[in-house]
């Protein structure tokens, strides 16, 4: 009885910690050599077709960077590895909200005077469920200089200075 119990209670956590939303997955971001940016990056289904992505950074340069997902998983060669921008649909670089850009095309996030960013937004871009959009198994790159959202295909961005490959979560295990 006791285990019974035991599992129930343990199906409505976890249905109750879904909220109705979808598959999870999560970047933790690590700093590139001699730089200090660091923290996390949390993906949500929102079954509707959205992702909300959910970003907590400390140790960025205070100032406006580039954020993106990057094609390949390997944050190795201080970010180098993790190849271009993901673009699974061949679309020119721009900003995340232009008709034509990249999946990973997230723009700009800003760090404050203490060097922390902590901001939320919600994007079609990318899924967290399996198909050609899903940002599982891809890196996110903080890059040094703000993305110009014009540039091609890079935005001019700069320098990889942290980096973290998404992976996916399950039920429960993701906090925000």
């Amino acid at each position: 009885m006791k285990k019974l119990a035991l599992l129930a209670i343990t199906t409505l956590v976890l249905v109750s910690c879904r909220s109705g939303r979808g598959a999870m997955a999560m970047a933790s971001i690590n700093p590139s050599e001699g730089n200090t940016a660091k923290g996390s990056v949390h993906l949500q289904d929102q079954g509707d077709g959205s992702a909300e992505v959910v970003i907590d950074l400390t140790g960025v340069p205070p100032g406006v960077h580039g954020f993106h997902v990057h094609e390949k998983g390997d944050c190795g060669n201080n970010g180098q590895n993790a190849g271009g921008h993901f673009n699974p649909n061949s679309m020119v670089h721009g900003a995340p909200d232009a008709q034509s850009h990249h999946a990973g095309d997230f723009g700009n996030v800003t760090a404050d005077a203490n060097g922390e960013v902590h901001t939320r937004f919600m994007t079609h871009s990318v899924t967290v469920k399996e198909g050609a959009t899903s940002a599982v198994g891809h890196a996110i790159v903080l890059h040094a200089n703000p993305d110009d959202l014009v540039t091609q295909p890079t935005g001019n961005a700069g320098g990889r200075i942290a980096c973290g490959v998404v992976t996916l979560h399950m039920a429960g295990e993701m906090h925000h």
